[in-house]
């Protein structure tokens, strides 16, 4: 499913003041518009094998931050993003008992689903990278490759790096000093 159809744009206050199912919100608001994500098993284990490695390289040593999976991220007035995985820096991370929406992460990433991948890597990729977000992982089940759009510098007009990562290399970063997770690892389950 892609899109759902609504009376006009949406805005991002009426989008987060939405009733969240028990499961959790399974939608993005891109560009004022419900996006629906229907993650498949590879999407799902493949963002479960990335989460994973970031909470256990964020749990290793003090003040490297925390990781975590599906929250409202506010982008602007008409764009509320769910990214699959998260990561904040310590010092940007948000109190326990803030409401959402919560500010734009350090890392975000994004694991391609059928239903999104479209926006994936076109509408939220300049919109995470229009509003300041330090990195983003777009993950492509089919293609078996990660692409990695960053900034080499704090308050960059933009991305200005990208790689395309494939199953014989790793996911690094310079927000995360000695993190390093094999692309081949995030597929193994496929």
């Amino acid at each position: 499913m892609g899109a759902v159809g609504t009376a006009g744009l949406m805005t991002a206050e009426k989008f987060v003041s939405l009733p969240v199912p028990d499961h959790g919100r399974p939608w993005n608001l891109v560009d004022g518009e419900v996006v629906v994500n229907s993650a498949s098993w590879r999407h799902q284990e493949a963002a479960d094998t990335i989460l994973v490695a970031l909470r256990t390289w964020s749990q290793a040593a003090a003040g490297r931050g925390s990781a975590g999976s599906t929250i409202d991220v506010q982008v602007d007035e008409r764009n509320v993003y769910a990214p699959d995985v998260w990561w904040y820096s310590v010092d940007r991370l948000p109190s326990a008992d803030a409401p959402a929406p919560y500010p734009m992460p350090d890392l975000a990433v994004e694991v391609r689903s059928p239903s999104t991948w479209r926006h994936d890597i076109g509408a939220k990729r300049v919109g995470y990278e229009r509003h300041g977000l330090r990195e983003l992982w777009l993950v492509d089940t089919e293609a078996r490759t990660v692409l990695v759009f960053r900034r080499t510098r704090p308050g960059s007009d933009g991305f200005n790096t990208s790689l395309e990562l494939g199953e014989s290399e790793a996911l690094t970063s310079p927000l995360l000093p000695d993190f390093s997770l094999p692309v081949l690892e995030v597929f193994a389950l496929d």
